[in-house]
């Protein structure tokens, strides 16, 4: 149980969240060891002064859920986030960029969130969201796989740690083995986090196996006990 939890960001990002399933969240994070409490900005500086002094991490996300702000707003935002404490922040990419394969656009923006976050924070984690769904949806497998390696290298050159799969919050769905292998193929030392619809121990452990070295869920106690 324990070696699972240690990879599980516990989270909690409906837009209705209170402060006080904030702080049951981040009890329940210390109770079972997992690997961080993840939360929208709002409640950032809260859950970072009540996990001071533990090993769990504040994981806050940024232009979540869309992706849709402009690089200087997620920039701010991400730089916010890290003043209030956040030791983690997982960043939504610009989709469009991805989809298209314009590199460039997707690694200029990812390398200014990620320069400015680290003027706060050199040590901050950054997680880049790519809805790998999305990506990989009608389309063929070769395709598919072009554009994950597409999103990996700039993922990896702009300087972030991890790929992960999804907002939990797309259309087209949240983390696949498929999508979790193909990231883990071209990650070249990124390292994966799986998160959307894990809600179940057999199928956190089938995304630890396909190789991913984080998950994202809500259901995370159900899932290590």
């Amino acid at each position: 149980m324990t070696d699972l939890a240690r990879l599980i960001d516990h989270t909690l990002l409906k837009p209705e969240a209170t402060r006080w399933q904030i702080h049951k969240l981040v009890a329940e994070a210390m109770e079972y060891g997992f690997a961080s409490a993840c939360v929208n900005g709002v409640f950032a500086a809260d859950v970072a002064k009540m996990l001071h002094g533990s090993p769990v991490r504040t994981c806050v996300v940024v232009g979540f859920p869309l992706g849709a702000n402009a690089a200087g707003a997620k920039a701010s935002e991400a730089v916010r986030a890290v003043e209030d404490g956040a030791d983690e922040i997982d960043v939504v990419a610009h989709l469009p960029h991805l989809i298209n394969q314009d590199l460039a656009a997707a690694k200029a923006e990812l390398f200014e969130i990620v320069k400015r976050s680290r003027t706060a924070n050199r040590d901050v984690v950054v997680k880049v969201i790519v809805e790998s769904s999305m990506l990989m949806h009608d389309v063929s497998d070769g395709e598919a796989e072009v554009t994950i390696a597409g999103a990996c290298r700039v993922v990896r050159e702009s300087g972030c740690e991890f790929i992960k799969t999804s907002t939990g919050f797309h259309s087209n769905g949240g983390a696949t083995v498929e999508a979790v292998r193909l990231l883990k193929k071209h990650a070249g030392g990124l390292r994966v986090k799986a998160a959307g619809g894990i809600r179940t121990r057999e199928d956190a452990l089938a995304m630890v196996e396909a190789g991913a070295d984080r998950i994202g869920c809500s259901s995370s106690v159900a899932i290590v006990r």
